[in-house]
């Protein structure tokens, strides 16, 4: 048989076959690394309860505001007021500050402190209850003694405290390796 006959053969059968078969493949993009079905349409972010003995008052109102930015940033779900298709329910279980790095002898004092905040997350997936999740999440950040909690707060708190528990909960709730 002729090599150039084969080639055609190859061409006329193979190449329709492979492009029927890619024609029925669903391939999903993402910039984010969000991977969310198809059956998923609406979110909800339920406004984030503070149960800390202590804490800064506007953290519930950040917490709930940056999740549902993150969301429409970097999903095609649209939010709803209510229970969505997926829900995302928080509750600020810890805030506060505590001595680090202690140096010194006999007035030992810290060098450092450390902001740290704890939130627990209720996710729910009413399309696929094998994404739901409850677990906390804590994220924290040291700074020097001799700053005030007031200024360690305007420093660190939403730039980036807040945002790494916000990528936490997202990553957990929309990324799914």
């Amino acid at each position: 048989m002729n090599f150039n006959i084969l080639n055609r053969i190859v061409v006329i059968i193979f190449v329709p076959l492979f492009m029927l078969a890619l024609c029925g493949c669903k391939i999903k993009y993402s910039v984010s690394g969000a991977s969310i079905s198809a059956d998923v349409k609406t979110a909800s972010v339920q406004y984030f309860v503070n149960r800390a003995p202590l804490g800064n008052p506007k953290l519930a109102q950040m917490l709930t505001e940056k999740l549902k930015d993150k969301i429409l940033s970097q999903t095609s779900l649209k939010l709803v007021n209510g229970v969505g298709d997926v829900n995302l329910e928080g509750t600020i279980e810890g805030y506060g500050t505590q001595p680090m790095a202690v140096q010194g002898g006999n007035n030992a004092t810290a060098a450092l402190n450390r902001l740290t905040v704890t939130v627990r997350m209720k996710f729910n997936n009413s399309k696929d209850d094998k994404f739901d999740y409850d677990a906390s999440f804590s994220r924290y950040k040291d700074y020097d003694s001799n700053w005030s909690v007031q200024r360690a707060e305007d420093e660190y708190l939403e730039k980036e405290i807040v945002e790494f528990l916000v990528d936490d909960i997202f990553n957990k709730a929309f990324v799914n390796w």
